[in-house]
């Protein structure tokens, strides 16, 4: 099901109003996944009065198809892969190596950017209300998952 809002911000209102719940609370934090997911997180975090921070992520795109996701990385070192996409196109493992390798390199200049000298945020014993502004394959809300499971 596609959902079609005027921007990220209406978006991020609408998903704050399914959340209520969650409001005042402080062991809620707020990971939005940079770019497009803090504008939306931005306002869910504002509107539930909770702390905001960012998750880094970055797609492992298809070489020739690079917007078809064939897996992703998440800081802490997580890497998942989509099966069906990396066997139905028969990618041999040491081009996914490549792809990833270039990949962490950009993650890593981006959580710099992003973060300066700021340690990660504490997670543990937290509720965490992961945002993106989308979700295609799946694949880098499986892998910002995982990089935050203990």
């Amino acid at each position: 099901m596609k959902m079609q809002f005027r921007n990220r911000i209406e978006a991020g209102q609408l998903l704050a109003g399914k959340l209520t719940q969650y409001a005042g609370r402080a062991d809620v934090l707020v990971l939005a996944l940079p770019r497009g997911g803090v504008p939306v997180g931005l306002e869910v975090a504002g509107a539930l009065h909770a702390p905001l921070d960012v998750f880094c992520v970055r797609k492992l795109g298809v070489p020739g198809q690079e917007e078809l996701a064939l897996g992703a990385i998440a800081s802490g070192g997580v890497r998942v892969l989509n099966s069906e996409i990396v066997e139905g196109l028969q990618i041999p493992g040491d081009l996914i190596d490549a792809i990833a390798a270039r990949e962490w390199r950009e993650l890593e200049r981006r959580e710099r950017a992003y973060r300066g000298d700021r340690p990660a945020p504490e997670v543990q014993g937290r509720t965490i209300i992961l945002v993106d502004d989308g979700i295609a394959t799946g694949s880098t809300m499986r892998a910002a998952m995982s990089g935050l499971a203990p």
